[in-house]
């Protein structure tokens, strides 16, 4: 028997954007702990704006669990938050997502590293030159001294832990980053997206560089703001598909633009402004190839049928990986199948 370190991951009460937190139990096991050896746990809510302090306990229930290379005999647990009367708790997006095992989401996750208050290769009074070479670049002008061994490190780190990263780049602003998640089954990307969220923001601790994940954290200027893309699809989707289906499916969408903005992310206004390959905010629209749409139709899915994925580029790099898997499998379960 060893003993593990178990470190427990959970979101708390904050609106309009929720923390991940974690704290550590230490356990015995004879090997690596599997999921259902791991046991329920609890924590203050009242210090987390989960409960009030007289009736403070929050369960915590683990739904995934992913190896820590950061640390000798070690695990990430993800866990959902609970009401001591067993009943999931507000906070808990997680328990709102249609469970479907043949879903498939990936979801693209931009960010910014800051140093001293600026974004990573900032002077500290102005801009660096303008946007163009940082996308994909390379070298120091770019890509200066640290960010790209903080990227890498937080890859390996993920990785090591099993999660299923499909890439990473340089982004379009200085200082910018993206890291790519792809899972099958309705939870399973969501749950990774917050696993690595907070895997980056642990390792950047030792760097002490801060993760700016706000939309648009330069303010109203031309410097990118960030997305958190949203690539999806059913088993409908895939096999069947077709246009007419495809056209339903773009209508309740339209339909419910608003819920959908309303997950999104917050100060979403500030990036869906119609520039920057964005569509406006009080706008829904699909095009071919099109990254000034609300959902981007890739060339593959109208050349194989009108079947295959679809990318909502609407939400935000604050948002809530959960809640936007909710909303969108919502509004396809609205579409009837012909």
């Amino acid at each position: 028997m060893a003993k593990y370190k178990l470190e427990y991951l959970w979101l708390d009460g904050y609106q309009p954007v929720r923390n991940i937190r974690g704290k550590t139990q230490i356990k015995e096991f004879a090997s690596f702990p599997k999921l259902e050896e791991l046991p329920d746990w609890g924590f203050d809510g009242s210090s987390t704006r989960q409960a009030p302090g007289g009736s403070s306990d929050c369960v915590l229930k683990p739904v995934a669990v992913y190896p820590d290379s950061t640390r000798r005999n070690a695990a990430l647990v993800m866990c959902e938050v609970y009401n001591a009367d067993g009943t999931p708790h507000d906070s808990n997006d997680r328990a709102t997502i249609l469970d479907d095992s043949d879903t498939w989401f990936g979801f693209e996750q931009e960010y910014f590293l800051y140093q001293d208050g600026r974004p990573l290769g900032f002077p500290e009074h102005g801009y660096p030159a303008p946007q163009g070479p940082y996308y994909t670049g390379v070298g120091y002008n770019n890509v200066g001294d640290i960010a790209r061994q903080i990227v890498e490190e937080h890859l390996d780190i993920c990785l090591d832990a099993g999660i299923n990263h499909e890439g990473i780049n340089a982004e379009v602003a200085k200082g910018q980053w993206e890291f790519q998640i792809f899972g099958k089954g309705s939870k399973k990307a969501a749950d990774e997206i917050w696993v690595a969220r907070y895997i980056l923001e642990r390792l950047c601790e030792k760097y002490c560089v801060q993760v700016e994940y706000h939309c648009k954290p330069l303010g109203p200027t031309d410097w990118n703001g960030s997305g958190m893309h949203c690539n999806f699809s059913t088993k409908y989707m895939r096999e069947v598909g077709g246009e007419p289906y495809f056209l339903a499916l773009m209508a309740q969408f339209e339909k419910n633009c608003a819920e959908h903005i309303a997950v999104y992310g917050p100060d979403n206004h500030m990036r869906l402004t119609g520039l920057h390959e964005t569509q406006s905010i009080d706008q829904f629209s699909w095009g071919i190839a099109d990254r000034g749409a609300s959902i981007r139709v890739p060339h593959s899915f109208k050349k194989n049928g009108w079947k295959g994925y679809l990318e909502d580029r609407r939400p935000n790099s604050q948002g809530n990986p959960y809640q936007i898997a909710s909303r969108v499998l919502k509004t396809i379960s609205e579409v009837p199948k012909p």
